[in-house]
């Protein structure tokens, strides 16, 4: 792996991943480990931790049971959905073994640690500015992401609008907090910054509520709205500069995750997600998220620039 999180494999890696590949498929009949692994009989419990965003638009989902289907093997995912920071803290503590997140800054401080390897970037969308039809900040005619963000703040300063933040170290949070540092504005403590502390979906019903403002990725934004759960918010801004959303495969490097199982169905996942998974996500969410295939250079270099960048 290089220093920046990105993984290679060289031959050894090849020869170990034949070696466990041998080795898993007797193993399977055997005793599960505890942990990250478990269960009873033929079928096997596999932890993992991801960002809202991708369970509540029902990706994951389907893409962890076509796995199964095609992998053949006997599992079972237990799935964590949380924010990106409480989805990393427990890979890192090996609460998790695996892990679906979009927030590279935080991301590569745990890859800088030590504690998680980056196994794949696997689909991107894009962070979007949301907020009511009238648009009351103006946010449609900015000239940038950080610029609505100032339109925002100005509007609120005059009690003309509200903001809705997560407020919950997710990845949508943490490019939020991206974005206010780019202004040079802090919003803490104003009136009209509310925070959720919630999910996406659950932050959406509340601007929606509120006719305010906010980020959020544009999978959960287009998911509720084609099911009538938000009606007075409007996508007011993208930008391709600063709202791309990357999302990746990590493994745990915990003991409790150091075992030839774990190792086993992480590498088969990432094999499938780079393959059969591409065609998954093309078909059946193409307007909410695009698989990296075809764009595997610009999803790395908008990582190693939105992992520089930091709350």
């Amino acid at each position: 792996m290089r220093a920046d999180g990105v993984f290679t494999m060289n031959k050894n890696v090849r020869l170990v991943l034949i070696l466990i590949s041998t080795f898993v498929l007797g193993f399977f009949t055997g005793y599960a480990y505890v942990h990250c692994i478990g269960g009873s009989g033929s079928e096997y419990i596999v932890r993992v931790s991801t960002t809202t965003s991708l369970y509540q638009t029902g990706l994951l989902s389907d893409l962890l049971q076509d796995f199964k289907s095609f992998s053949g093997l006997s599992l079972r995912f237990d799935v964590l959905a949380r924010g990106s920071g409480e989805a990393l803290r427990l890979l890192g503590d090996g609460s998790t073994c695996i892990a679906f997140t979009h927030a590279p800054s935080l991301e590569l401080a745990y890859v800088n640690r030590g504690e998680i390897e980056r196994l794949a970037i696997f689909a991107l969308n894009e962070f979007v500015i949301v907020g009511p039809s009238d648009d009351p900040a103006g946010v449609r005619s900015a000239s940038s992401a950080v610029d609505a963000f100032k339109r925002i703040f100005e509007a609120g300063e005059k009690g003309l609008t509200k903001f809705v933040s997560r407020g919950d170290y997710s990845g949508t949070h943490v490019r939020e907090l991206v974005l206010w540092n780019l202004t040079g504005l802090s919003p803490e403590g104003r009136q009209w910054y509310v925070k959720s502390v919630r999910g996406m979906a659950e932050t959406l019903v509340m601007a929606d509520n509120l006719k305010a403002y906010t980020l959020t990725d544009i999978g959960t934004f287009k998911s509720l709205q084609s099911q009538g759960k938000v009606s007075s918010l409007a996508i007011l801004y993208r930008d391709p500069t600063h709202l791309v959303n990357v999302y990746s495969l990590y493994l745990s490097k915990a003991k409790s995750c150091d075992n030839a199982v774990t190792w086993y169905v992480a590498y088969k996942l990432r094999e499938y997600l780079l393959t059969r998974g591409q065609e998954v996500i093309a078909q059946r969410y193409k307007d909410l998220f695009s698989p990296v295939k075809g764009s595997e250079e610009i999803a790395e270099r908008a990582w190693k620039e939105l992992a520089k960048l930091g709350p």
